[in-house]
C-alpha cells in the first residue's frame, strides 16, 4: 500500500484518533514537513519524509518508514516512523519538569468551587 494519504497515515499512526482531527491539524498549520514547508491533507505520505506534528499535547519529529492505511495496535503503529533524537529529547524534559512544576489545578472544570479558590489563593500566597 503506497498511496496513503497523509491525513489517513497520521490516523492509522496513531498520532490522531480520528482521522478529521489529523485534517484540522494540517490545515491548522500544526502537521508540515520538516523544513517548514506545509502540506495538505490530500498528499500522499512518502517513505523518508520528515514531518513535525503538534497534536496539542505533544511535538514529535519524524521520520516515515512504513506506509499503511489501517489504524492497527500501538505497538504496531510504532513501526511507521521512527522519532529523532532531539525530539526524543525534548519530549523527555517536557515530561521531567511536568513531574516536577505540574501546573496547578489543570484538571479544574468549570467555575471554581470555594475550595478551590482557597486552594489556590494558598498556592500563590495571596
Amino acid at each position: 500500500m503506497s498511496d496513503v494519504r497523509i491525513d489517513k497515515w497520521l490516523w492509522a499512526a496513531r498520532f490522531f484518533k480520528t482521522r478529521q482531527l489529523a485534517i484540522d491539524a494540517i490545515d491548522k498549520g500544526k502537521v508540515k514537513l520538516l523544513n517548514g514547508e506545509r502540506i495538505k491533507p490530500s498528499r500522499n505520505a512518502k517513505l523518508g519524509e520528515r514531518l513535525h506534528i503538534d497534536n496539542g499535547a505533544d511535538e514529535w519529529d519524524v521520520l516515515i518508514v512504513g506506509i499503511s492505511g489501517k489504524r492497527e495496535g500501538a505497538p504496531i503503529a510504532r513501526l511507521l516512523y521512527e522519532e529523532s533524537e532531539e525530539s526524543l529529547a525534548r519530549r523527555a524534559a517536557l515530561i521531567e519538569r511536568k513531574k516536577l512544576f505540574p501546573e496547578p489545578f489543570a484538571d479544574a472544570k468549570g467555575r471554581p468551587t470555594k475550595r478551590d479558590r482557597r486552594q489556590w489563593q494558598r498556592a500563590t500566597g495571596e
